[in-house]
This record gives structure tokens, C-alpha cells and sequence, in this order.
């Protein structure tokens, strides 16, 4: 029973995981396990402890909504990274017009080469040049 261990101190109550130390009153509770937070009028947060003794719930709140803030922005940068990633190497529209506009030109470039040689091949057979 926690309530054995009020007016003694929060060590003590606290060596019970199930005890809740409220510091204003110096009282040794059960913690009210059916609320994640102890009401009010039980104890302020700023007075309770539970776990360590050099840690209030007030405190606590505070450092789990920086931490958990955190973490939910690094979770969102790490996704928009993610994505602008993808959507840089997929190729758009005007990418793949380049990219077929520049092999038809380079296949028109090989057929005008071919064309050149063959008339050049023609032009030493014709002078007797080959």
C-alpha cells in the first residue's frame, strides 16, 4: 500500500512503481492508472513525481512534447526529402521530347554520313582514286 510511505520521503514511495509522490503535500498515493495524468485535485503537476524524484510531470510533459515535436519534423523533412528524390529522377515530359528529339538527330546525322561516304566511295571509283 502506498500510503504508508506519506510524510516519509519520495525515494521511498517511489521504490513502488504503482505509487505516485505528490511533493506539495509530502502524501504517498496510488497512481490513478485508469487517467495517463493525475487530476488536479489529487496532486498539480508541478508537485508530482513519479518514476525519479528530480522529475515533475509538468517537466516531463513539457520535454516529451519537445522531443515528440521533434521527431514529427524530422519525420515530415525526411519524407518531403524522400519524395523530391523520386520526383527528380523520374524523367517529366520535357525531358523525354529532349531526349527523343536528340536521338533522332543523331540517327539523321548517321544516315547523312552514310550518304557522304557512299557518294565519296562513288566519286574515287568514277576517278579511279580507291
Amino acid at each position: 500500500d502506498c500510503r504508508q510511505y506519506t510524510n516519509r520521503s519520495c525515494e521511498e514511495c517511489l521504490k513502488n512503481v504503482t505509487c505516485l509522490w505528490c511533493a506539495s503535500s509530502k502524501r504517498c498515493m496510488e497512481y490513478p492508472v485508469r487517467r495517463i495524468l493525475p487530476p488536479a485535485d489529487l496532486c498539480e503537476l508541478r508537485s508530482a513525481r513519479w518514476g525519479v524524484c528530480w522529475v515533475n510531470f509538468e517537466a516531463l510533459i513539457i520535454a516529451m512534447s519537445v522531443v515528440g515535436g521533434t521527431l514529427l519534423i524530422m519525420l515530415g523533412v525526411c519524407c518531403c526529402c524522400c519524395c523530391c528524390k523520386k520526383k527528380s529522377k523520374k524523367p517529366d515530359k520535357d525531358d523525354e521530347r529532349a531526349a527523343r528529339e536528340r536521338e533522332k538527330r543523331r540517327v539523321r546525322q548517321e544516315e547523312r554520313r552514310a550518304e557522304m561516304k557512299s557518294r565519296h566511295d562513288e566519286i574515287r571509283r568514277k576517278y579511279g582514286t580507291v
